[in-house]
């Protein structure tokens, strides 16, 4: 008979193991879309035989890469992965089934797969076959690891995190618009990891016309970003750099519907690919609707890089859901100095945007600060685009 000692410590285990396999689903960052990121462990007698994880859309599962890795028969052995196993037949076979022909006794799942393909299903499967299910063993890690994918396959809208670098006095650049470099060179080189694993990257054509960007990763091998430009009234210069490269490095450029035909069949002779949205009361782009019409375009992800006041119209849409600031310690001063987010803002402090689960992390000389967006009685309901 089990005891509460016994159920702690295999509690334990289970966490010690779990973690490995998460460090192993950490490694497919920016090559699993539309896929999650998973890792696999086996562990049999006390021992890790085989691991794997999923290393790129269209390759082998996780669980199958674990059982190509086993060092040893895995029959009898206690296999840990941090997401459901599926059970239905995509690109690759159900992993569930091969699961239950190699003979695993125990299985330990962090997260259910909310993929309406998936969701339950896989637990069920295994079960039927006889293998014991434990669920929820690292749960919050997991998703968090997979929050691309968890928000992605539930609403089909994408993931939208807010950057921004800054001074400790809230500056993005001096009030002459110098900006280069507030932030260290640690943290420079982490915004272009998260353009590597980040499907599209935004700003507003405030910043194009400022800094004539090219938005592009510069990680050797990286994946490049479907670049996003919000620009109502097609304002986007033709000899920008966003436009000449746009053969090369995708460009969407996001208009109201008002927008200069002429001009937008211009771009798109250049490459471009020019969206007509619907605009909201300030004659603006719609944000929350190119949020839907850009989910249905495949694109899970977006990291919002740049102007303030695109940022603040994302905030007011609702479409944040985290952010990440960098913060400098230096200190730059002037009322005409900019900041991270302008616009009008919020007119109480009961409005403000609260951020939850945030988390201070210290890169280069610079202190990184990362929290979710709090929703602001925003509607599950949205509306037709």
């Amino acid at each position: 008979m089990e005891t509460h000692e016994d159920f702690e410590k295999q509690k334990r285990l289970d966490a010690f193991y779990m973690e490995q396999a998460l460090e192993l689903a950490a490694k497919g960052r920016g090559t699993t879309t539309p896929n999650p990121m998973v890792g696999a462990v086996i562990v049999k007698d006390g021992k890790i035989i085989g691991e794997g994880y999923h290393m790129r859309a269209g390759e082998g599962h996780a669980e199958v890469q674990a059982f190509r890795n086993a060092s040893e028969d895995v029959t009898g052995a206690v296999m840990y992965v941090t997401l459901e196993p599926c059970s239905h037949y995509g690109r690759t076979p159900p992993c569930a089934d091969l699961i239950i022909k190699k003979g695993i006794k125990r299985v330990v799942i962090a997260a259910l797969d909310p993929n309406p393909l998936v969701a339950g299903r896989g637990v069920e499967k295994l079960r039927e076959a006889g293998i014991e299910v434990v669920i929820g063993t690292l749960e919050k890690e997991s998703i968090q690891l997979n929050e691309v994918f968890m928000k992605h396959i539930t609403t089909h809208r994408p993931f939208v995190l807010l950057k921004a670098a800054m001074s400790l006095d809230g500056k993005i650049a001096t009030a002459d618009g110098e900006s280069q470099w507030i932030s260290c060179e640690e943290s420079r080189e982490e915004v272009h990891r998260l353009r590597h694993e980040f499907t599209g990257i935004m700003a507003g054509i405030g910043t194009v016309l400022a800094d004539d960007p090219m938005l592009n990763c510069r990680i050797p091998g990286g994946k490049q970003p479907i670049r996003i430009i919000v620009d109502s009234h097609l304002s986007i210069p033709y000899h920008s750099r966003l436009v000449q490269s746009a053969g090369k490095y995708p460009l969407i450029v996001a208009a109201t519907a008002h927008a200069d035909s002429v001009k937008k069949e211009k771009l798109e002779t250049q490459g471009v690919q020019v969206l007509k949205i619907p605009d909201n009361s300030k004659g603006q782009v719609d944000l929350d609707c190119l949020m839907q019409v850009l989910g249905e375009m495949k694109i899970d992800s977006i990291l919002l890089e740049g102007g303030g006041s695109l940022a603040e119209g994302a905030l007011q849409a609702g479409i944040v859901d985290k952010v990440q600031f960098y913060i400098a310690p230096v200190i730059i001063g002037g009322e005409r100095a900019k900041t991270p987010v302008e616009g009008r803002g919020i007119e109480t402090l009961n409005q403000a945007w609260k951020i939850y689960d945030w988390k201070t992390e210290k890169i280069g000389a610079d202190l990184k600060i990362t929290g979710y967006v709090q929703e602001r009685g925003k509607s599950d309901v949205y509306r037709d685009c």
